[in-house]
């Protein structure tokens, strides 16, 4: 893939990006569900709203990327490279997904609406809003 292009694309599902170099790229709402993206270069990437569900993103460089609302759902970040707390937590969900337990614990102590079904957090919101 070209560095720092958007790439025009909305939807390569089950798409094998292995060790690609997707770096600074715009990949907004992009469907990369199921995609092999193990060891693939995501610094500086835009992902916000991308859809990763059950992604493999086993190594993947994921420094300064933006996951602002993207969908992690049974994606694997096992080993994931530069990955931070703080970029995880503005996820829209890590529902059974896979992380290094260092911070699959903190994030579970500090964000556990992240790993609820997306199913769950609606309803909790709700019932909130009916309950306030």
């Amino acid at each position: 893939m070209v560095q720092g292009r958007s790439h025009g694309i909305s939807d390569i599902k089950e798409a094998n990006f292995k060790a690609d170099n997707s770096e600074k790229a715009d990949l907004k709402g992009t469907n990369l569900l199921e995609a092999n993206l193990e060891g693939a270069n995501f610094e500086e990437a835009n992902l916000e709203k991308a859809h990763l569900e059950e992604a493999k993103l086993k190594g993947a460089k994921l420094e300064g990327a933006n996951l602002q609302g993207v969908d992690l759902k049974g994606a694997n970040l096992k080993e994931a490279l530069n990955l931070l707390i703080d970029q995880l937590s503005k996820v829209k969900t890590l529902y059974n997904a896979k992380l290094d337990e260092k911070i699959l614990i903190r994030l579970k102590e500090e964000f556990p609406f992240l790993f609820k079904s997306l199913e769950q957090q609606f309803l909790e919101y709700q019932s909130n809003i009916l309950g306030a």
